[in-house]
């Protein structure tokens, strides 16, 4: 779940970068550079995120510490998945980050700056303080791009809180959905998805049942109208979930409008105007007592401008080996690439695990021989004690770890996404020892799966 933000003339709030991130005392060697610097390295890794660091640590066991790097400008690194449970009070954000120094794996060059060109044809790469960066082999886990700027009228609005606004995809903004969500009179509660790739494509929905739940808990439901107005035609991408999804939302009395993109808010009236995507023009004005924002994403910038990016500016990668489809010492992971799966921690962990086989297979002149199977996974919380674990793959077909019916709630799979998870995240994936539940699974089923 890597992510880069980058944001014009606007608002520190919008000025930061966004990626996930984790642990470890260590020493580092690290670098600031100059316009005259050069430096090689057998592995350049761009991006300290998830995808990033587990890289860097599974590249450094591989070909060790002092042929790997790591460029990255973040100080610290968050573990973005449990800011679902921050917006709703039930985590603190202090919880979620780590300094980026305690990440990077120990004797791994940290590059401190941020990637502005990458020249694949002559394999280098250059950072905005000009220092120049040459390679063997690269991997790109750079995330993708926040995009609140193109939502109107948001940009401008200083003070979230005030106009009771939060989102969990900033750091900057995720305690300001616990803020509008504590101070909730009465009206309504709206929840959107807007038109574009997301990454966590249930986190929208998750803070709106957490919603629901804080509400009835507090006395407020009766006076509250809970609506969730998505982008899609439908409520989930995977049939059994969303059936079981529709029942949620029916028992729980909560407003699903499809085909509805935000795309205004006027702050001083409380309203949030949406676009009818199947009425191209036609707009609706919904009043609001509390309203989430999932801001639209799109392709990280220095991959789009580069050869590396497919049309739609994403890393284009080969979706079964990571490599990349033109340059065969390049290779891809996570948010910033084309594949066609959900963009979750779970997709990177299982990534991760394909992918450090193939460069095993390349560096021996060899064809790579493991496939990646779109494996994905979203923890759709549903309550403060119960999640339904989706687990799919890239037919859309349910690709399920456990011998039992995920498309449940159950409070285990919440005492895995709130207390496991988490660990698992910090102590397994960042340490390049966590490549998905694959090999379980097959435990759990009796080898049939």
């Amino acid at each position: 779940m890597a992510t880069v933000t980058v944001m014009h003339r606007q608002p520190a709030l919008w000025r930061q970068c966004h990626r996930t991130a984790g642990i470890g005392i260590c020493r580092l060697h690290t670098s600031s550079g100059n316009a005259s610097s050069k430096e090689h390295y057998k592995v350049l890794v761009l991006g300290g995120g998830s995808g990033g660091i587990a890289m860097s640590a599974r590249m450094k066991r591989k070909l060790g510490a002092e042929n790997v790097a790591v460029v990255e400008t973040s100080e610290m690194h968050y573990y973005q998945p449990i800011w679902t449970l921050v917006g709703a009070g039930a985590k603190s954000v202090a919880s979620s980050g780590r300094p980026t120094s305690s990440v990077i794996p120990p004797g791994v060059k940290w590059v401190r700056s941020n990637v502005q060109e990458i020249h694949p044809d002559t394999n280098t790469v250059r950072t905005d303080n000009g220092m120049e960066i040459s390679y063997q082999y690269l991997i790109v886990a750079l995330g993708l791009q926040l995009h609140y700027e193109k939502i109107k009228g948001l940009p401008e609005i200083e003070d979230w809180v005030k106009f009771k606004i939060g989102s969990n995809y900033s750091v900057q903004t995720v305690e300001k959905t616990w803020s509008a969500l504590q101070n909730f009179k009465e009206g309504n509660a709206v929840f959107s998805f807007p038109n574009t790739p997301v990454k966590c494509a249930g986190a929208p929905q998750k803070i709106m049942y957490l919603t629901d739940a804080y509400l009835r808990k507090t006395g407020k439901r009766a006076t509250a109208n809970i609506m969730y107005n998505t982008s899609l035609p439908v409520l989930f991408g995977i049939k059994k979930y969303a059936d079981a999804l529709w029942e949620i939302v029916k028992n729980r009395d909560i407003q699903v409008n499809l085909r509805h993109n935000l795309i205004e808010v006027r702050a001083n009236k409380q309203e949030a105007v949406f676009e009818n995507l199947d009425n191209p023009g036609e707009t609706e004005v919904f009043e609001y007592e509390m309203l989430h924002v999932t801001p639209p994403m799109g392709p990280n910038p220095v991959v789009k401008g580069s050869s590396l990016a497919d049309e739609g500016g994403w890393l284009d990668v080969n979706k079964e080996t990571l490599q990349h489809n033109r340059y065969p010492n390049v290779f891809g992971i996570g948010d910033c690439t084309n594949l066609p799966t959900a963009k979750t921690a779970a997709a990177v962990a299982a990534q991760s695990s394909i992918l450090d086989r193939t460069i095993s297979k390349v560096l021996k002149n060899e064809t790579p021989d493991r496939k990646y199977d779109g494996y994905t996974s979203c923890p759709l919380v549903t309550s403060y004690s119960t999640v339904i674990l989706a687990e799919f793959d890239y037919s859309g077909q349910p690709l399920e770890t456990f011998p039992i019916d995920q498309s449940k709630e159950r409070w285990t799979m919440y005492h895995m996404k709130a207390n496991v998870m988490p660990q698992l995240y910090w102590h397994g994936l960042l340490k390049g020892f966590w490549g998905g539940p694959g090999p379980y699974r097959k435990i759990m089923h009796l080898g049939m799966k």
